[in-house]
């Protein structure tokens, strides 16, 4: 009974040791860079920010002036323009492929399936064509 009393509390002070390891070594480790580098850490964007919140994150990691960040949105937009302008020519072949799959798809489906993927495939669609517009309206707001 007391050796079980004793391994337990053992096991216990191993695990508070470990535990406070960790947390004194991570803090440890966020102050030595902070120190080395004499800044917080940057921020990271979400996975799926906005345009202007990507520009707002990086204009704040790098310290920009106005003027900079306002160069900054004129490079990125000219550089999303001509990737733009670069891939519109792939477009209708991309919408081939695009179809080609979905006839791939339709014919290994039964006849109950059909209508369900065809009703899938609508609301994929209207998705893409929201983000699109969204997409759109985002680039207009921004002036360009």
């Amino acid at each position: 009974m007391e050796t079980t009393k004793a391994r337990r509390e053992a096991a216990i002070l191993f695990i508070a040791v470990f535990v406070l390891g960790v947390v004194f070594g991570g803090v440890g480790d966020r102050l030595w860079n902070q120190h080395v580098s004499g800044e917080t850490a940057m921020t990271v964007p979400p996975p799926h920010a906005t345009r202007d919140q990507l520009i707002d994150n990086f204009s704040q990691a790098i310290k920009l002036t106005p003027d900079q960040r306002k160069q900054v949105v004129e490079i990125i937009d000219d550089t999303g323009a001509r990737e733009k302008s670069l891939y519109a020519p792939l477009d209708g072949q991309r919408d081939a492929l695009r179809l080609q799959c979905r006839s791939r798809i339709r014919a290994i489906l039964t006849p109950s399936q059909i209508p369900r993927f065809e009703e899938f495939m609508r609301r994929v669609d209207e998705q893409r064509k929201a983000q699109a517009a969204a997409a759109a309206a985002a680039a207009a707001n921004s002036g360009h």
